[in-house]
């Protein structure tokens, strides 16, 4: 939310929504060495939603592959912090991206050639509705399940809710588990948000063989701010700073619910 608001521009629906699944990922799951980025035996996460860089930099941030301190000069000119991740820059980054469709089909690439170098990577991709309303996703999807890529966890942030309003209005993709079914992939669906839940479908994704498989994880466009929940307006609108104290004491309020939990 503060590099939003500092650049006065960004994907801040998007980031919320996923954020969930990327800490669960990298903290827990994700082979990978900040110290080492170009280390041979790391797992590798492609993002095929490529807009929520907010949240893509904030994790690779807080996992040790930059400084933290450079987070508000996300979107300025000069930044290493594009609007969308670039390849070389900052660390941490496997594909640049931008155009949706595209990295799904190189993140099936990548684990077609760790799969025939027999080698035990794994890769990640963090996909959305956006991504799966073009063809080229489909031509990817029916690849991985053709060349049995049982190296590839897709995960599918569905919040619902694209830049134009309603996902089924714009360009339905429902109904998500049975169309993975039907390509022939393995299919867990999940609350997107309960870490337990992120948790468990990403353990038992690592145990299925013969097929890739797909984690579709319901989410909340916008997750833990009061006033941008469910609005597809703020898929790409900044926060003012009064928008802005307002989202801070929500999360602010959140993270004290979950201290109390613990």
């Amino acid at each position: 939310m503060e590099m939003t608001a500092a650049a006065g521009s960004g994907h801040p629906g998007g980031s919320l929504s996923s954020v969930d699944m990327l800490v669960v990922l990298y903290n827990e799951f994700l082979k990978h060495d900040s110290n080492k980025t170009d280390w041979e035996d790391r797992d590798r996460m492609i993002f095929c939603k490529c807009h929520i860089t907010p949240a893509i930099y904030s994790i690779l941030a807080r996992t040790g592959y930059f400084d933290p301190a450079i987070l508000p000069t996300f979107r300025k000119l000069g930044s290493q912090l594009q609007g969308h991740p670039y390849r070389f820059y900052p660390k941490g980054i496997e594909m640049s991206g931008g155009s949706l469709g595209q990295n799904l089909s190189i993140a099936t690439g990548v684990a077609l050639g760790l799969k025939a170098q027999n080698k035990p990577n794994r890769v990640y991709g963090l996909s959305s509705e956006g991504d799966l309303q073009e063809g080229q996703s489909w031509e990817a999807i029916m690849s991985a399940a053709h060349y049995r890529l049982d190296n590839f966890c897709l995960l599918v942030d569905y919040n619902k809710l694209q830049i134009d309003g309603n996902v089924e209005d714009v360009m339905g993709v429902h109904p998500l588990h049975e169309k993975f079914k039907s390509f022939n992939w393995h299919v867990l669906e999940i609350d997107g948000h309960d870490f337990n839940q992120i948790r468990e479908a990403i353990a038992k994704a690592l145990t299925l063989r013969g097929r890739p498989t797909v984690i579709i994880c319901h989410t909340v466009k916008g997750k833990g701010i009061s006033y941008m929940e469910n609005q597809a307006g703020w898929h790409g609108r900044a926060p003012n700073q009064d928008e802005l104290a307002i989202a801070l004491k929500d999360l602010d309020a959140l993270e004290a619910q979950v201290n109390l939990t613990n």
